[in-house]
């Protein structure tokens, strides 16, 4: 379990008859998720046949023409990552380990951690890399995607290159411009537009296989064979590019919670994964028809009146893929808040019937402008190609070895079976890894920055809340002989319900004790209240709250909620009537303290990640607001600690 504190973070704790002939009845509520999650699962994968192919031609050839052997090798590894690593691995396996219907890297690492009574350190590192990875992850794709697409212009007539990128900046600020009002009001066109993609690159696919139908024979893997043994070293570099196809397969598991398993493979089997062969094999039959020339193949072959639409539809689906990993940055920063693996920040709910529909003011702020950098930086999406694959692999492999423990430790498979398969789906992402690993001068280092900025902020979050709890706790008090001393001398009472906020139940909150120091009096009735964090997503009410009566005056309250719940405390305590406390939130005052914090020689850290620590503790949002407590019931006390 994860125990919140009252100075911002949260530290670890432990009808009627069937009819025989009549017609078959339409699901049209599994019908209507399965086109909700074409346009939020599916955004990112679907529009990698953008760039995907040229830029494994490019690799491949080394320039613009490519020999027959390379392109039916490229489409040949293609094909079959599309196959293992999303169908087999992600389709198959993957959505399978889900945390109580939720997925997603911290939903696994919570899973994962929790089949260990002692919940070993390093399931909890392997799930921190895998966060910092998606955030590169978030800031690429909006930037490579819409820029991708916009490139498209370029293929009309050569005069719109220079409005390239400015035109994206302005598209993708409107993006970003519009996350303070929520995805559910648009969020049933996302759907319907995203089919609309689909069915458009499969018929785009089709119509061009017949210029040079020996392209089929790509399917069989022997061209795989073929094509990494002739010329090893351009392979090796082929396939980071290779890995562009199936950039966003992330993105089925962490919107489980949202749609359940079966929509999201139901769109894979039905429509994505047919339409995505089509257009890449269509691609390759109109690079082989053509000479080898790359060029820009997928809006190439769309020449002519479908030219334009096809710019348009294409600019369309890359800003709902932007919105999606958009939205997916927003509920793992969630969860990772949850989880103390960052400080408290502002969350707004911008849906009254779906919990999941957040807004994050800083993080797409912050987002936003790391993605503006990066365009005006690379220009172009091939560069920024180099940088994308690292993330997005890394973060793969963490899945891979965090699955590894759920089919072990959970699923209870034999020690073969789990080492055969991890090997296999490994191997594949190790190999895709290294061989994106040598861009980190050509564009790879975008990818490592953001990824190494966040593990820091983790680690220093985590540090620095475990180093403040450690020497808070020395200066505390046992709980249980100050309620004994108090019970035997009682003090001044005055009426009403006071709550003390406190990451340690065991311990004084530092609150009361100030609060006895100063006013010399106490409460008729006293509450000492723990938030704590589980590791599921969600808790069900009659497990929300826990009630201890210590003596006459004291009584202590455990209210838990699910790491994917935004906490309310007043409405966690008035579940508390059922177990005989009346509760009445106009007679309560809640008690916080307010820490300053200085930084300190002595604290276990440099001196520049305690002011790193101070810095993100200061911009933790308020207690208040983040617990939902009416202002007007909140004393808030002061203390200074050197850390």
């Amino acid at each position: 379990m994860v125990v919140a504190n009252d100075e911002g973070g949260v530290k670890p704790s432990h009808g009627g008859p069937a009819v025989a002939d009549a017609a078959p009845q339409v699901d049209h509520g599994m019908l209507a998720l399965t086109l909700g999650a074409l346009g939020v699962v599916y955004g990112d994968i679907g529009t990698s046949p953008i760039y995907a192919f040229r830029e494994a031609l490019v690799a491949s050839s080394g320039g613009n023409v490519a020999e027959r052997e390379d392109i039916l090798g490229v489409l040949s590894l293609i094909i079959w990552a599309l196959t293992i690593i999303v169908t087999i691995k992600y389709i198959l396996f993957v959505l399978r380990a889900d945390n109580k219907g939720e997925g997603g890297t911290l939903s696994l690492m919570a899973l994962a951690r929790g089949a260990f009574a002692h919940r070993p350190r390093w399931i909890l590192l392997l799930g921190m890399l895998g966060a910092s990875l998606f955030y590169g992850d978030a800031v690429i794709t909006p930037a490579i995607s819409v820029l991708s697409a916009v490139e498209g212009l370029n293929v009309v007539t050569p005069t719109f290159e220079p409005y390239v990128v400015p035109l994206t900046l302005v598209i993708l600020a409107a993006v970003f411009a519009v996350q303070r009002f929520g995805t559910a009001s648009v969020a049933s066109v996302f759907g319907p537009v995203t089919a609309l993609w689909f069915l458009s690159i499969g018929a785009s696919g089709v119509v061009h296989i017949v210029d040079d139908p020996e392209i089929l024979l790509a399917i069989n893997p022997v061209y795989i064979v073929y094509f990494l043994a002739n010329s090893p070293e351009v392979a090796f570099v082929t396939i980071g590019a290779i890995f562009l196809a199936v950039t966003g397969a992330e993105a089925l598991y962490a919107d489980l919670g949202h749609f359940g398993r079966r929509p999201i493979v139901l769109a894979w089997l039905a429509i994505v994964f047919p339409c995505l062969l089509l257009n890449y094999v269509g691609q390759g039959a109109f690079v082989l028809s053509h000479g080898g020339i790359v060029g820009h193949p997928f809006f190439e072959m769309n020449e002519g009146w479908a030219l334009l639409p096809m710019v348009a539809l294409a600019t369309a689906a890359t800003v709902i893929a932007s919105q999606a990993v958009i939205s997916g940055a927003f509920s793992l920063t969630r969860q990772a808040v949850q989880l103390n693996l960052l400080p408290r920040l502002e969350i707004l709910h911008t849906s009254e019937t779906q919990s999941g529909q957040i807004y994050m003011p800083r993080v797409n702020m912050l987002l936003g402008i790391v993605v503006f950098m990066l365009v005006i930086g690379f220009q172009e999406s091939t560069n920024l190609a180099a940088a994308y694959g690292i993330s997005v692999t890394g973060n793969m492999l963490m899945t891979t070895l965090l699955l590894a423990v759920v089919m072990l430790k959970i699923w209870k498979w034999p020690l073969v079976a789990v080492v055969a398969l991890t090997s296999m789906f490994a191997v594949i992402d190790i190999g895709f890894f290294v061989s994106n690993i040598v861009k980190v001068l050509d564009g790879g280092w975008a990818s490592l920055a953001i990824a190494f900025t966040m593990a820091l902020i983790i680690s220093t979050w985590m540090r620095g809340s475990r180093y403040l709890f450690e020497k808070t706790r020395k200066n505390e008090m046992p709980l249980g002989f100050l309620t004994e001393q108090l019970a035997k001398k009682k003090p001044q009472l005055v009426p009403g319900t006071a709550v003390f906020l406190t990451g340690d139940p065991l311990s004084a909150p530092t609150a009361l004790l100030h609060s006895l120091k100063h006013y010399k009096v106490l409460h008729e009735q006293n509450v000492i209240l723990s938030v704590v964090t589980a590791q599921q997503p969600k808790v069900p009410d009659q497990e929300r709250a826990r009630i201890e009566k210590l003596n006459d005056l004291f009584m202590r309250v455990t209210v838990t909620f699910g790491y994917m719940e935004q906490p309310n405390i007043p409405r966690a305590l008035a579940i508390c009537r059922k177990q005989g406390w009346k509760f009445d939130i106009m007679t309560t005052s809640f008690f916080l303290s307010r820490r300053s914090l200085k930084a300190s020689p002595t604290s276990g850290m440099p001196l520049w990640q305690d002011k790193l620590f101070i810095a993100l503790a200061k911009s933790a949002s308020d207690a208040t607001e983040y617990f939902q407590i009416p202002t007007g019931r909140v004393v808030e006390i002061g203390t200074q600690v050197a850390i």
